[in-house]
């Protein structure tokens, strides 16, 4: 009998990571961070200012689909691996500096933790968005493993990030890559 129940607990285990992995919310948020990653991967491919918009009608997706994920555990007791590397990040990093120039850096009056500061620093867009590619990216990775457990957990973690420190930092992007799109109109 025991056996039994724990087959039984081992199928229920299965089947809500099952249907959390293959919600239309789940697959939406990875969808959106895939393209995101691409978007990010391909920049040296773009004119700057189609770059821009492209981002500028991507990030409110991801930060929308992001805020839709439906809650969930983890289901491993080890974090998941992590696939990006330093040369991922710096390429990332590098791609977006080029193409923006002058255009990368920012002032920004947020520090951690979004506690303001009277302090303004600066801040730079390829930075903000190298840090959102690392999380995103190794979300995607995790979902090319195919394994179920590796994947819920992958979600997981890239949520609570989200709420730690990259969502900030979307957000921030977001409003620098407006202020840049908007200055072409103040001639």
């Amino acid at each position: 009998m025991c056996k039994f129940f724990r087959i039984f607990a081992r199928f229920l285990v299965l089947f809500s990571m099952e249907s959390f992995i293959y919600k239309d919310s789940t697959i939406a948020f990875v969808t959106a961070a895939a393209q995101t990653c691409l978007l990010i991967e391909q920049c040296a491919d773009y004119e700057r200012e189609e770059w821009r918009e492209q981002l500028l009608r991507l990030l409110p997706v991801l930060y929308l689909r992001t805020r839709l994920l439906e809650p969930a555990e983890t289901m491993m007791e080890e974090e998941p691996q992590r696939f990006v590397t330093e040369e991922d990040y710096t390429y990332a990093l590098v791609g977006i500096r080029n193409l923006l120039g002058q255009d990368d850096a920012y002032l920004d009056v947020f520090v951690d933790q979004g506690v303001y500061t009277d302090e303004i620093q600066t801040s730079y867009i390829s930075e903000g968005l190298a840090d959102i590619y690392q999380e995103l990216k190794d979300l995607a990775a995790a979902f090319q493993t195919g394994e179920e457990p590796i994947m819920n957990d992958a979600v997981v973690l890239c949520r609570e990030a989200f709420e730690a420190h990259w969502g900030r930092k979307l957000l921030a992007v977001m409003r620098a890559l407006h202020d840049l799109d908007a200055s072409i109109y103040d001639l």
